[in-house]
């Protein structure tokens, strides 16, 4: 099978639209498809963008008449826990006012607790943390064997049940940090004294790294996100090793998540980042034309300029 996949597409409907049909994706039946390929959705459909009922209305179909498949991103993870009671008078992500800017765009568009609202949080349950094709392995942030091997024989497989949802919600649990790592991306503490805000405007005394490369040594070599960020970053060495064995003759892992900028272009010759922050003025979507090939091709990505 010939994949093509696409990153982080955060309610931009129409900019969507565009690429799937640069990518030869034609509408029949409602439903957009490829007579030879199928779409790879990294996750984080929703908040921030213009259209986040018509993004799933896109996206649902394909999945569900087998056009497409995905895995969920830290958006829906957010939604599922903003959207489950921890008990009478809570939820599992806090609805204050901090969360329900986050989630703001998709709240205006599925009102809290409607049927339609309940309807997609049944969906995203479905949604598996991750998938191993053979060949291809994507997840939204974080390939980590030993956690995916955890969950694995924990929880029975990529899915969020109930209580793996419960748990990956409850701060000190084995489970919160696994889904963190995954969904999120592996943090590091930065040196005393050192922070950024990220885009939501959040002091972050923490970084993601480039959790495949062994052989960067500094904390901004280190460092993977925006390029705005990296001037807050420190350029010190880092007196551990927080790297993730993940060899290079391993099958290649597509992520999104990291808010890249810049020409597309595999970061490892078998590890690929799609989200070049289409969230945000200047921004694209961007996919990764995928063939069965074991080291990934610059020419290979294809992207679509913000339309909305």
């Amino acid at each position: 099978m010939a994949y093509d996949l696409i990153g982080d597409i955060h309610g931009h409907a129409l900019t969507l639209q565009a690429l799937l049909e640069r990518l030869g994706y034609r509408r029949s039946s409602g439903v957009y498809q490829h007579p030879e390929r199928q779409v790879v959705f990294l996750g984080d459909f929703i908040d921030t963008g213009p259209h986040q009922r018509r993004t799933l209305e896109i996206v649902r179909p394909m999945v569900e008449t087998g056009h497409a498949l995905a895995v969920m991103g830290n958006h829906e993870f957010n939604a599922l826990a903003y959207a489950t009671p921890r008990d009478k008078s809570s939820h599992l992500r806090l609805r204050d006012e901090k969360n329900g800017r986050q989630h703001g765009a998709f709240l205006a568009e599925y009102a809290v607790d409607s049927t339609d609202y309940l309807e997609v949080m049944e969906w995203f349950r479905t949604l598996p943390l991750w998938l191993d094709l053979g060949d291809l392995r994507v997840i939204h942030a974080c390939w980590d064997r030993d956690i995916i091997h955890e969950i694995s024989n924990h929880c029975n497989g990529p899915r969020m049940t109930d209580q793996l949802l419960r748990q990956a919600s409850t701060r000190g649990r084995w489970e919160f940090k696994a889904v963190e790592t995954l969904l999120k991306g592996k943090e590091i503490p930065l040196p005393d004294g050192y922070h950024f805000h990220d885009r939501y405007g959040t002091q972050r005394h923490h970084i993601r790294i480039k959790w495949w490369d062994r052989n960067e040594t500094t904390y901004r070599g280190k460092f993977l996100g925006s390029k705005e960020w990296e001037t807050h970053i420190p350029d010190d060495p880092i007196h551990a090793d927080h790297g993730i064995e993940y060899g290079h003759l391993e099958p290649p892992v597509f992520l999104g998540h990291y808010w890249l900028a810049g020409k597309p272009k595999p970061l490892a010759s078998n590890v690929a980042c799609l989200d070049y922050s289409v969230a945000r003025p200047g921004g694209k979507l961007v996919a990764y034309q995928w063939s069965g090939e074991t080291n990934l091709r610059e020419s290979s990505f294809v992207q679509v300029d913000r339309l909305e």
